[in-house]
């Protein structure tokens, strides 16, 4: 069974930690193998220490549903210390903020992809915290969708936004730990950073694998088969498909009342390792409420062969193909960006959003960014902490 880095944390009582007052960057799934909550555990392990909270998207107990939508600070209800909120009126700690804590300790369940934000809270917080003279330390967490697999092409600077800061491609193949440390020498950070590993990780693991329990970190991704087919399915969210937000299974269910379902089954029947059950469905909240939706529920039957950010690609020029004046690409704003379209800011590249506007084949796809994942493989070796 695989450690937590908060287990070890609490545990090993670090010297670099101890008389430091602490701040803790958290969430609902901040959780050890019996499902006590790290800042009860770590305002525990460090008497006194603890002085302040702070929270990602979604807020402390992931109670926001969707994007934009932000969370006030508030007071811990148990250990009666401020909560402070980044993704409410601002999405970084303020030096204010900052100046009640030494050391920010963060402790967030990544799922593995790009634009999931949580990634991007650890790296405004960590540029703050360089300017304010505030140690970070990192308590290590699994991939849930594994540390081998590396798919996509890298964001364009030209495209930075909150879902994508620095240029990863959508799967990234690696822990919160390892991003910290590529995150740091890429920005060059002047910053005091700890990782706090984990025990018995491996890179082949999916997060059934270590034996940890499941905590949904957002609203939107109840189950690990979520995280799987979310670095593909997450594109859904810049277009007029409902990507299943206001179903209980988002981003695994697809669709929209203008789909022609059977037609789109034969077009991409022989993609390996997923087969599309046909669903219909009828959305209570987000795109589409109220009205009956054509469209699939994807079951990944293979995860090492499925390439789920080419699935979505290919999904999608597919559909622009069958549906030319139905399907559309969702105007901003878009996690903060108010002028470019929500799809480049998601895939990253605006080119492979127009080859999926005339039709691009799934080869195209692959010859557009399979430079892209060679290079970013080589550049994130040193930073890789599990073999």
């Amino acid at each position: 069974m695989v450690r937590s880095g908060l287990e070890i944390f609490v545990t090993d009582r670090p010297s670099w930690a101890q008389g430091r007052r602490l701040g803790l960057l958290c969430n609902q799934a901040s959780v050890d193998s019996n499902l006590r909550h790290g800042r009860l555990l770590i305002n525990k392990a460090f008497p006194h220490d603890l002085k302040a909270i702070f929270s990602p998207q979604h807020g402390l107990f992931a109670q926001k549903q969707d994007n934009m939508k932000e969370s006030p600070d508030l007071v811990d209800p148990l250990l009666k210390i401020p909560v402070f909120s980044l993704y409410g009126e601002s999405r970084k700690p303020s030096s204010q903020q900052l100046s009640l804590i030494d050391l920010l300790v963060v402790d967030l369940q990544d799922c593995g992809t790009r634009v999931y934000t949580y990634v991007w809270t650890l790296y405004l917080a960590m540029k703050e915290c360089a300017k304010s003279g505030v140690a970070v330390a990192i308590l290590d967490r699994p991939n849930p969708i594994g540390g081998e697999e590396v798919e996509g092409n890298v964001v364009d600077s030209s495209l930075f936004s909150f879902v994508g800061l620095a240029p990863l491609p959508m799967r990234h193949g690696m822990t919160m730990g390892e991003l910290a440390l590529f995150l740091a020498k890429w920005a060059r950070l002047d910053l005091e950073l700890y990782v706090v590993k984990m025990q018995g990780w491996r890179r082949s693991m999916y997060f059934e694998e270590t034996g940890l329990p499941w905590v949904l970190p957002s609203p939107n991704m109840p189950r690990i088969e979520t995280a799987v087919v979310y670095p593909g399915q997450v594109i859904l969210e810049g277009t007029n498909l409902s990507e299943g937000r206001g179903t209980t299974l988002p981003f695994e269910i697809f669709g929209a009342p203008y789909i022609d379902a059977s037609r789109i089954e034969k077009e991409i029947s022989t993609i390996d390792g997923v087969t599309l059950r046909y669903q219909s469905f009828e959305p209570t909240f987000n795109k589409w409420h109220g009205h009956n939706c054509h469209g699939f529920q994807l079951h990944v039957t293979d995860r090492y062969k499925f390439k789920p950010y080419r699935f979505t690609l290919n999904l999608l020029s597919t559909l622009k193909k069958c549906h030319p004046e139905d399907f559309s690409w969702t105007p901003p704003p878009y996690e903060y960006d108010f002028f470019n379209l929500p799809a480049d800011l998601i895939i990253g590249n605006k080119n492979i959003r127009k080859m999926v506007e005339y039709g691009a084949e799934k080869q195209e796809f692959d010859m557009h960014f399979k430079n892209d994942e060679k290079d970013f493989c080589n550049k994130r070796k040193e930073f890789l902490l599990y073999q």
